[in-house]
């Protein structure tokens, strides 16, 4: 009897920790240069993976707002998820470069949302990571030197893979990171 209660007990209690995907299944060391979308989203439909996030589906950017900010069809923002670039309003160095690779990447293109754990920042932003043409934008941003990695808990899911990132692209001084 106390058997068959406990084991009642943990299949009500226990939840599995959600699946993280590490940098090498992100993929980031592609032939072409770039940090690729991980294969279980980068099919149409969805996700098979979990990694404590969920796929928004496609959008449509209407305009790059800063390195990591953007707007999307209906004028909704979105913050990206775990990385920060240097701010367009503070004339920070790299700040319109920043932009600029976000532009190349996004600006006007379908992009795949997916979210982490918070909805939303402070601002009222929608926090997610982005994906177009299976290119992990977050990810390629922070590899190209453009953002530095920024965990903000409980939004982790890739904070260790930005930090990999963003080491390599210190020594390889690229971007935000030439001079030091």
């Amino acid at each position: 009897m106390l058997a068959v209660a406990l084991a009642v007990l943990l299949s009500v209690a226990y939840t599995p920790a959600p699946q993280v995907l590490s940098c090498d299944q992100v993929a980031v060391a592609t032939t072409r240069g770039g940090a690729q979308l991980p294969p279980a989203l980068a099919a149409p439909g969805g996700s098979s993976c979990s990694l404590r996030a969920t796929d928004q589906g496609m959008v449509r950017v209407d305009r790059v707002v800063d390195g990591d900010t953007i707007a999307i069809a209906g004028g909704e923002r979105v913050r990206y998820t775990g990385i920060d670039t240097p701010e367009l309003g503070d004339g920070e160095p790299y700040a319109r470069e920043a932009r600029d690779a976000n532009a190349r990447l996004v600006e006007g293109k379908q992009v795949r949302l997916v979210k982490d754990v918070r909805e939303r920042d402070r601002f009222d932003r929608l926090l997610r990571y982005v994906f177009v043409d299976g290119v992990f934008v977050n990810a390629e941003l922070v590899r190209e030197g453009y953002a530095r990695a920024s965990a903000f808990p409980p939004d982790t899911a890739y904070a260790t893979c930005f930090e990999a990132l963003e080491a390599e692209a210190r020594r390889e001084r690229r971007g935000l990171f030439q001079s030091r």
